[in-house]
């Protein structure tokens, strides 16, 4: 017997594949398994309840904070809407006609003459109303200051730059247009409109990435300057501003380092496109180039620099000061 059982142990050593008799069960029942899976996700291992713990974390974390993808957001909004919250925000928006799709006001709100204006006015303009807790609006409106009101608006449409064209050709007027370099504050985005409806602009030009976009905070602080001057969108805004000078625009940049003075811009009565960059950072090098002629605010030594909304309004007056003493406007 131990003879007999070494002559087999000697065998198995010496021999590859399947032992006799095994008909191969051992292989075919490995066949298919694949790889052996990682620890976090075998149930059986402590390291797959850690994950499974950390997962359900952060989808009560998403669903807290209304990020579920594909579905409506918090308090019933269609996804990519945007709200403008608090009462006089609100009642202005309607009273400029600003696009919206609903009225949110709070369960037993206190309703004072803003409120009762912004009840008639969503009446008139058949908006949908709802009521909601003050908790559902906190969700809605990320925590703002809405007292008691939110209104929804849809995702702003963008123009195009022959949209922008069109507009100054219907009015038979030179195109005056603004681009924004690298412009990121909404509340910069807001004033500039204000500034580009008040001084005859035709459109304002926005870059897709590192720029601010048109969000309700934009909306608030243009009030009605945004639903008047149109807003175009470019994926790369030096290519649009060659397409634009193609066209025969000149660019006209805006930067403390200016060539000139907005005193001087000898290129304002005439088909322009003024340039804006970021406050601190200026103009980029590559934007710089395209420009035609930079420009800048005249100003006391003792001041570093001007909010962006703010020297865009001066050079704008400038322009339109030149143009109407020329006789364009």
């Amino acid at each position: 017997m131990a003879g007999n059982g070494g002559r087999r142990g000697a065998v198995r050593k010496g021999k590859k594949g399947p032992t006799t008799g095994s008909g191969g069960v051992r292989r075919r029942g490995l066949e298919g398994r694949g790889p052996t899976p990682k620890a976090e996700d075998r149930p059986a291992h402590k390291k797959h309840a850690a994950k499974k713990a950390v997962s359900g974390s952060a989808a009560r974390g998403a669903a807290g904070r209304g990020g579920r993808q594909g579905g409506p957001r918090r308090g019933g909004a269609p996804q990519g809407s945007d709200q403008v919250a608090g009462r006089n925000a609100v009642l202005e928006a309607l009273r400029e006609d600003v696009p919206a799709t609903a009225l949110t006001v709070m369960h037993r709100i206190e309703a004072d003459d803003r409120v009762r204006e912004i009840l008639r006015l969503a009446a008139t303009r058949g908006l949908p109303v709802r009521e909601a807790t003050r908790t559902e609006i906190d969700r809605l409106t990320d925590d703002a200051v809405h007292q008691g009101v939110a209104l929804t608006i849809p995702p702003y449409e963008y123009a195009d730059l022959d949209e922008l064209l069109k507009i100054a050709e219907d009015a038979f007027q030179a195109p005056l247009l603004i681009a924004l370099d690298g412009i990121t504050d909404p509340r910069n985005l807001g004033a500039i409109l204000r500034s580009a409806g008040a001084f005859g602009a035709h459109g304002v030009i926005l870059p897709e990435r590192r720029s601010v976009s048109m969000t309700a905070s934009v909306w608030k602080v243009a009030a009605g300057a945004a639903g008047r001057v149109r807003v175009a969108q470019v994926t790369n805004l030096n290519r649009a501003l060659a397409e634009l000078k193609s066209d025969g625009l000149f660019a006209v940049g805006l930067d403390a380092d200016g060539d000139t003075t907005s005193r001087d811009i000898a290129l304002g009565s005439e088909p322009v496109v003024l340039v804006v960059g970021a406050e601190g950072k200026g103009l980029s090098r590559l934007t710089r180039e395209h420009c035609d002629q930079v420009v800048s605010i005249p100003m006391a030594e003792a001041t570093e620099s001007l909010n962006a909304s703010v020297a865009t309004s001066i050079a704008l007056y400038e322009i339109a000061g030149r143009r109407a003493s020329e006789g364009l406007r």
